[in-house]
């Protein structure tokens, strides 16, 4: 059998102020197979950036725990624990987090550099995934010199350029129109069809998560709704195209 992409097993995770408790997560389990596209949605301060954070190791859970390809990445020393996210996972933000005095080209190529690859590989490597995300024509311009689309897929292409067996986005359309997300949604369904990588992204949208293969409701920092009774045999849903 093959071993799911994530496994979060009872976790729980608790913020103190110092003047108050918030219970972000409380007993949460879930589990995300490969090469799913799944979609966790739920009202704001329910716990879904929560658990995409603590899911991708940028944020440590109280209780329970998380394998991610059946390993527990918060068992790992932070070097090490860095270290496979670099190599592993991709990451998209609503606000692409660009490095504004970096070109294109050189924002995607940043992780590979960090990593250690040849500045030459690394080059030719980011020149191909802005070409997959058709934006080659668009590699020595500056962040501010691009629309938001366009920004956003520069984010995808430097969250794929490592290759990584999973992508976590949070709201990776919430700053664009209705029709740029249709354009990024469908480069991201295609991906996920073409290299099989799992995809867990946080939406408030739901025409984005009718994109999915699956829905994760949450409400009150737990899952109310884990999309498996709503999915067709072999887990894969997809509407809209």
């Amino acid at each position: 059998m093959e071993v799911p992409s994530v496994s979060v097993r009872d976790v729980f995770k608790t913020y103190d102020t110092g003047t108050i408790k918030v219970e972000a997560l409380k007993g949460v389990d879930l589990t995300v197979e490969r090469g799913e596209m799944l979609a966790i949605m739920g009202p704001s301060g329910c716990g879904k950036t929560t658990l995409l954070n603590c899911m991708s190791g940028l944020d440590t859970v109280d209780q329970g725990e998380i394998l991610i390809e059946n390993m527990k990445l918060h068992e790992l020393p932070d070097d090490e624990r860095s270290d496979y996210r670099a190599r592993r996972m991709g990451f998209v933000f609503q606000l692409y987090n660009l490095i504004p005095v970096l070109t294109s080209v050189e924002n995607v190529e940043m992780p590979l550099l960090v990593s250690g690859m040849n500045p030459g590989e690394a080059r030719r490597k980011s020149m191909e995934h802005l070409d997959i995300v058709g934006l080659s024509d668009r590699a020595h311009h500056l962040p501010g010199e691009l629309s938001g689309g366009q920004r956003q897929r520069v984010t995808i292409a430097r969250a794929l350029v490592n290759e990584p067996a999973i992508i976590w986005a949070d709201e990776p359309t919430g700053d664009l129109d209705s029709e740029t997300t249709n354009d990024i949604m469908d480069l991201m369904c295609r991906l996920n069809d073409e290299n099989r990588q799992t995809f867990v992204m946080v939406t408030h949208g739901q025409d984005v998560g009718d994109r999915a293969h699956r829905i994760v409701r949450m409400q009150d920092g737990r899952v109310v709704d884990d999309g498996m009774s709503s999915t067709p045999a072999g887990g894969r849903k997809r509407s809209n195209g």
